[in-house]
C-alpha cells in the first residue's frame, strides 16, 4: 500500500471519528431555517458556541476577516498606537476599555461585522455580469465586497474610539490636584482623537477606490447616522447616554419597527416621536448607532454584485435586524448575575433597563443622580430593581423578535454553506 493512499485512509478515519464525537454530543450544526425558527420562537433554546460560530464561517469565506488581520499588525501606524496605548495601562481612561473589547473573544467582539457582510455576499451570490477579474473565486466574493467588509470595521472601530474621547473640563476643580490625571487623559484623548481619525480617513481612501458612487453615497449616510447617534436624548456630561424620562403609552400599539422599514434608507430617522417609548427609542438608538452601518454594507455589498434592488433593501433588512438582536444580547449579559460585581457598570439605555422605567417610572429617581455624571449613580440598585421586574423577558423577546426577521431574509436566498454560518451565529447569540 502505498504512503499517499495510507495517508488518506488515515484523514478519513480521523473525519468519520471527529463527526461520530460531534453527533455524540448533540452539537451537530444547524442545516434547515425550520428548525432554526422553530428553535428561536421557544423558550430553552440550545446553547452553540459562538467562537465556533465564527470560526466555521470564517473557514467559509476561505480566509480570516478581522480587522487584525496581518497587514494591520505590521502596520507602522498600527505599531505606534499600541505602543502609545500602552503607557495608557494603569489609567482610567475610556480607550483602554475599547482596545480590551477589540481583542476580547466573544459576542461582543466588534470584529464579526466585517464577516458578516461576506457571508451575505457569498449567500446572495452576484450577477453573472460581473467580469471574471473582478471575482476572488477561492473565497466565492467579489474582490470590492471583501473590501467594503475592511470599511465596514474601520468605520465601526474608529466611531467606538471616538467614543473614548473624555470631556476634561468637569475634571477641572479648583483647589484640587488632578494633574496626574488631567495629563493621562489629555495623552489618552490625543490617542484616541488621532486613531480614530486614522481608521476612519483610511475607510474613505478605499471607499472611494470602490468606484461606486451609489454604495459611496450610501456607507456615508451610515457614517451621518453613526455621529446622529451621539446626540439623541439626554447626556451627562462626558457624553454618556441618559435614558428619557418615561411617558404615558401612545393610543396607537403598532410594531415600533415599522416606522423604520422605509425603502429609502439614505432619508434620516425621525427620532423626536421615539424619545420616552422603551421599544421604540432602544430601535431608533440602535439603528443609528449600529444597525444602519451593517445593514447598509450588507445592501451595498449586494449592489457591488448586481443583484436587484428588492434583494439590496432585504440585505439592509437582514443587517439592521441582526445588529439589533446582537445588541439585545449584549444588553442581557450584565443581568445574568443576581448581584452586580464590584464597580461594574452597563448601559442606562440598554433594552431591560428601558423596559424596567417603562413599569416602574420611580426608578427614574436614581437617573437623575447622573445628569452631570452617570458614575454617581447606584448602579447595584438599578441592577437589582431590573432584575425583578419584567424587563429581561422582555428583552428576550426584543432579541427573538429581531432574530425571526433577520432569518426571515435568509429564507429568500438559495441553501448554501455561507446561509448557514450565518443561521448559526443567529442561533449562538440566544445562548443567555
Amino acid at each position: 500500500m502505498s504512503l499517499s493512499r495510507l495517508w488518506s485512509m488515515q484523514r478519513s478515519l480521523r473525519v468519520v471519528s471527529a463527526v461520530a464525537k460531534q453527533n455524540s454530543m448533540g452539537c451537530r450544526w444547524i442545516r434547515s431555517s425550520a428548525y432554526v425558527q422553530d428553535k428561536l420562537a421557544t423558550k430553552n433554546v440550545q446553547k452553540h458556541d459562538w467562537n465556533r460560530a465564527v470560526s466555521e464561517a470564517e473557514k467559509i469565506v476561505g480566509y480570516p476577516t478581522s480587522f487584525l488581520s496581518l497587514r494591520w499588525l505590521l502596520s507602522d501606524e498600527i505599531a505606534n498606537v499600541a505602543l502609545h496605548l500602552r503607557k495608557l495601562v494603569g489609567s482610567n481612561h475610556p480607550l483602554l476599555k475599547t482596545a480590551k473589547n477589540l481583542l476580547y473573544n466573544g459576542k461582543n467582539n466588534m470584529q464579526a461585522w466585517g464577516l458578516i457582510v461576506l457571508l451575505v455576499s457569498k449567500a446572495a451570490g452576484h450577477a453573472e455580469s460581473i467580469p471574471d477579474m473582478e471575482q476572488d473565486k477561492s473565497a466565492g466574493v467579489l474582490h470590492t465586497q471583501r473590501g467594503l467588509a475592511e470599511v465596514t470595521e474601520m468605520i465601526r472601530i474608529s466611531h467606538l474610539v471616538h467614543q473614548g474621547l473624555v470631556n476634561l473640563q468637569p475634571l477641572t476643580v479648583p483647589g484640587s490636584d488632578l494633574s496626574a490625571t488631567h495629563g493621562d487623559m489629555t495623552f489618552g484623548n490625543k490617542i484616541a482623537l488621532l486613531s480614530g481619525d486614522y481608521l476612519l480617513s483610511n475607510s474613505c481612501t478605499e471607499l472611494a477606490s470602490l468606484r461606486n458612487q451609489e454604495v459611496i453615497e450610501l456607507i456615508s449616510s451610515a457614517v451621518r447616522d453613526l455621529a446622529e447617534s451621539e446626540f439623541i436624548g439626554e447626556r451627562d456630561q462626558q457624553n454618556k447616554p441618559l435614558p428619557s424620562k418615561p411617558k404615558e403609552l401612545r393610543s396607537s400599539t403598532g410594531d415600533a419597527t415599522d416606522d423604520f422599514n422605509f425603502s429609502d434608507v439614505a432619508i434620516p430617522l425621525q427620532t423626536d416621536e421615539a424619545i420616552g417609548d422603551p421599544e421604540r427609542e432602544w430601535v431608533v438608538r440602535h439603528i443609528l448607532s449600529a444597525g444602519s452601518l451593517l445593514g447598509k454594507s450588507c445592501q451595498g455589498a449586494l449592489k457591488l454584485a448586481g443583484q436587484p434592488e428588492g434583494l439590496q433593501h432585504q440585505g439592509y433588512l437582514f443587517g439592521k435586524h441582526l445588529a439589533l438582536a446582537w445588541q439585545a444580547c449584549l444588553d442581557l449579559e450584565p443581568f445574568q448575575t443576581s448581584t452586580l460585581p464590584l464597580e461594574t457598570t452597563f448601559s442606562l439605555v440598554s433594552a431591560p433597563v428601558l423596559f424596567h422605567l417603562d413599569y416602574d417610572p420611580s426608578l427614574y429617581e436614581e437617573i437623575l443622580k447622573g445628569r452631570e455624571n452617570v458614575e454617581v449613580i447606584d448602579y447595584a440598585k438599578v441592577h437589582a430593581a431590573v432584575i425583578k421586574g419584567p424587563g429581561l423577558d422582555k428583552t428576550r423577546d426584543l432579541q427573538r423578535k429581531h432574530s425571526l426577521a433577520a432569518l426571515k431574509v435568509l429564507d429568500e436566498l438559495p441553501s448554501s454553506d455561507a446561509r448557514t454560518a450565518l443561521q448559526n451565529i443567529i442561533l449562538a447569540m440566544q445562548d443567555l
